[in-house]
């Protein structure tokens, strides 16, 4: 994986990783997954965030991918929510 700061994992990781990733996202009940525009919205926000490296919030260490597809998540910096 080439080191890409502000990337999200689909731009930086391998293939394999990003497609597990995916899956799980799309495998969440539609009533629990945020819609297109939200998802889009908090990914866009990520990628904006000092926090981000290579696909994963360095605040809480998950994947911004997946934690931004759960409806019902925030941001993990209570200090500056940008989502």
């Amino acid at each position: 994986m080439e080191e890409c700061k502000r990337c999200l994992l689909r731009e930086a990781a391998e293939d394999d990783v990003w497609r597990a990733v995916r899956d799980r996202v799309e495998r969440i009940p539609t009533g629990e997954r945020a819609d297109d525009a939200l998802y889009q919205s908090r990914l866009d926000a990520c990628r904006s965030c000092d926090f981000l490296l290579s696909g994963v919030c360095m605040k809480c260490g998950c994947y911004v991918e997946f934690r931004a597809a759960y409806r019902r998540m925030k941001c993990p910096n209570p200090a500056d929510r940008k989502w």
